[in-house]
């Protein structure tokens, strides 16, 4: 697959009649200046010919054929981010209750927590549990909504990972490293895949009201790959993507004329310089921005959903108008063929609760219980869940020891996380975590299983999906991971 992004710039063409004391840098650069620049010419016919033969050859997120048949088309995957205690929400732990107050035993092994009280207290929750479905999968009262679609969902409670602070483990969650740097799944996933409408971005990712995802851009970003790949940022609120509208006085042929003189102009640049893939993806990104123009409008109004839909995701209420304007955003947009849709629950951390977990975990939980269940519900209603993988979770859980006396610190070597629809086996649990939630003991799922299994559902083998970076084949899972075979159906 690598070959493809190998091929992007193929029609970007070097000036003719550059002078003749420099030397030529490429093949390309060659064949350009040969003969006045006739070789220019048969290498335009090459291109349009390979262009028929492989439109992703020159068109990098055209529709790519996956590597086996896949069950879903589409990633929507609502990131709880600041880490959403396992153990409070979807993994009942009797035994922590009984020794709440008391220090972990000393059957367990040392532990390093992020603010360093590992040796504190226990710390039991007030949560009541109940049994739902006739899959009698284990839901606090903290999500009642998420309650009634436990049908069609399956938890994994043994994730775990490597990161011990936000930053490293939500780059993790995302990249498969918690070092900046690598391609995001999203941007693998538009590699691998292309998208399925080139009037809307393959890859979106949409934020909280007033919040920003902690690192940044790293966590959507294509690393050492093309930026083309990289993820689209739709802003919160009434008008997610700005300037969208061109001015009145401008109509679509002159905008078209300033498109064209200013690619022409961009070209006439980017020829010496093919290996600046930001230049590119600036090119296309103008070309998107475009198309967009007659696209998105549509894509992005909400008003054309009846009122029902609308409360359904709870837009009526202000403590859910945000994310359900969220959700429902995303439906719209896979339904409309984008690859991967990212919704932030809680964007910059605001479910790390290291104080006052009673207070910040009710207040979260209600602002994203009813919108992502009407989410699943929605999918299923129109036929989309089959072929739609929803994913829940953040970048860790949270420790059974107290912090602070009413909170709980950062636990990366065990909590839950949950699936949905295109490609999952619903209706059942998979893993433990030991009897106080502290490690994941059985069938643990690493960072990078979880990306093998997501790119699996699509129809991408993590081990073929491959980017060669300065000689190196790089892959998704960092040459690791498996598939977790359990969950998928």
């Amino acid at each position: 697959m690598s070959e493809v992004v190998n091929q992007t710039k193929a029609h970007a063409l070097p000036c003719v009649g550059a002078p003749h004391h420099e030397r030529p840098t490429s093949r390309r650069d060659f064949l350009a200046r040969a003969g006045a620049g006739f070789g220019a010419l048969a290498l335009t016919d090459l291109l349009s010919r390979d262009l028929r033969a492989d439109p992703s050859s020159v068109i990098p997120l055209a529709a790519k054929p996956s590597h086996q048949p896949g069950k879903a088309k589409s990633v929507i995957f609502v990131f709880i981010e600041g880490g959403p205690s396992h153990i409070d929400l979807f993994d009942p732990k009797p035994q922590l209750d009984k020794l709440a107050g008391q220090k972990l035993p000393a059957s367990f092994k040392p532990v390093i927590t992020a603010m360093g009280e590992h040796n504190a207290p226990l710390l039991g929750t007030k949560r009541k549990w109940k049994q739902h479905g006739q899959s009698g999968l284990w839901v606090s009262d903290w999500l009642p909504h998420i309650s009634t679609i436990t049908d069609d969902i399956a938890v994994l409670r043994s994730c775990h990972a490597d990161g011990l602070n936000h930053v490293g483990s939500v780059c993790q969650m995302n990249t498969g490293s918690v070092l900046a740097g690598r391609p995001s799944l999203g941007a693998w996933v538009s590699y691998g895949l292309g998208s399925e409408n080139q009037n809307l971005p393959s890859f979106v990712v949409l934020l909280d009201k007033g919040s920003y995802v902690v690192g940044g851009p790293r966590n959507w970003s294509t690393g050492f790959m093309p930026a083309t790949f990289q993820g689209t940022m739709l802003k919160p609120g009434s008008e997610p993507i700005a300037n969208l509208y061109p001015p009145k006085n401008v109509d679509d042929d002159r905008q078209r004329a300033k498109l064209d003189l200013l690619e022409k102009m961009n070209r006439r640049h980017q020829a010496p310089r093919e290996n600046e893939t930001e230049l590119e993806a600036r090119i296309r990104c103008y070309e998107l921005a475009y198309r967009m123009q007659a696209a998105a409008p549509e894509a992005v109004e909400l008003s054309q959903e009846p009122e029902r839909i609308k409360s359904m995701y709870g837009m009526d209420k202000p403590a859910t108008a945000d994310m359900g304007r969220q959700c429902l955003l995303a439906r719209r947009l896979v339904e409309r063929g984008v690859r991967f849709v990212q919704i932030y629950s809680g964007a910059g951390s605001k479910w790390d609760a290291h104080s006052g977990i009673e207070g910040n975990h009710t207040s979260m939980c209600a602002s994203m219980d009813q919108p992502v269940a009407a989410l699943v519900n929605d999918l299923k209603q129109r036929g989309m869940l089959d072929e739609t993988l929803v994913i829940w979770g953040g970048e860790f859980g949270r420790t059974p020891m107290s912090e602070k006396g009413n909170g709980r610190d950062h636990n990366p070597w065990g909590f839950t996380m949950w699936f949905a629809g295109g490609g999952i086996k619903a209706g059942q649990t998979i893993g433990s975590t030991d009897e106080l939630g502290l490690y994941a003991v059985e069938d643990r799922a690493h960072v990078h299983d979880i990306h093998a299994t997501v790119l699996h559902c699509l129809g991408l083998d993590h081990t073929r999906l491959i980017y060669s970076n300065n000689g190196r084949p790089e892959r998704p899972t960092v040459n690791e991971g498996h598939v977790i075979e359990r969950l998928v159906s």
